[in-house]
């Protein structure tokens, strides 16, 4: 399995940057469903996480005393370009993401989420690979690492509308696996896509709208 998603995070990546690849110079600024990064911050913080191992990752965090935001800032400027065309050049060109460790299948989670998060503003439609999306919800739903998504999960009962996913007990939320996923990535802008006695928890959880 480890192969496989390797595999399939060098597809999803390839056809990231395919799309990327015909944004207008304005659009690299649109603002995106991560924080206030814009385009090319979501990009350069992804390459930059291709060439972070765990220990490198470690030793970044310790060095912004465990701050989340500040790491992650030092870490995209590093990677980033001179312009968007230079960062996404720098990104095509990167493996893929092995974090927490080589075989878990976080780096594709954390891929598809920032992808989503530049998708979505722009109005970018994309199919995400069926198997690889299904093994992010599932570890997204038992584990917290980049995001508290266990956590912010627990006691609500999730249901995949389109795929077999099913996960918890409790007040139900159910909707689109993506919209699942997207949510436990702590995406509110999804929650109009998903309907059940759960969501206004999962909606005050997340900071949202109901």
């Amino acid at each position: 399995m480890t192969q496989r998603l390797s595999q399939i995070q060098a597809r999803e990546r390839a056809a990231f940057v395919e799309q990327l690849q015909g944004l207008a110079p304005q659009q690299w600024r649109t603002p995106t469903l991560c924080s206030e990064w814009d385009a090319e911050e979501v990009v350069a913080h992804l390459g930059a996480a291709a060439t972070t191992n765990m220990s490198a990752w470690l030793r970044s965090m310790a060095q912004a005393r465990f701050d989340a935001d500040l790491h992650n800032r030092r870490q995209l400027e590093t990677f980033r370009g001179g312009t968007p065309e230079e960062t996404l050049d720098r990104f095509r060109r990167v493996g893929t993401i092995a974090l927490p460790f080589a075989n878990s299948p976080g780096g594709l989670g954390e891929l598809v989420v920032h992808a989503e998060d530049v998708r979505r503003p722009l109005g970018l439609n994309h199919s995400y690979d069926p198997d690889g999306l299904l093994v992010v919800a599932r570890f997204f739903a038992t584990r917290d690492f980049a995001v508290n998504s266990r956590s912010l999960v627990r006691g609500l009962t999730l249901v995949a509308t389109d795929t077999e996913f099913r996960h918890g007990s409790g007040p139900l939320v159910r909707g689109p696996l993506l919209a699942l996923v997207m949510a436990m990535g702590g995406r509110s802008a999804h929650l109009v896509e998903l309907s059940g006695d759960g969501v206004p928890e999962l909606a005050r959880r997340l900071g949202g709208p109901v």
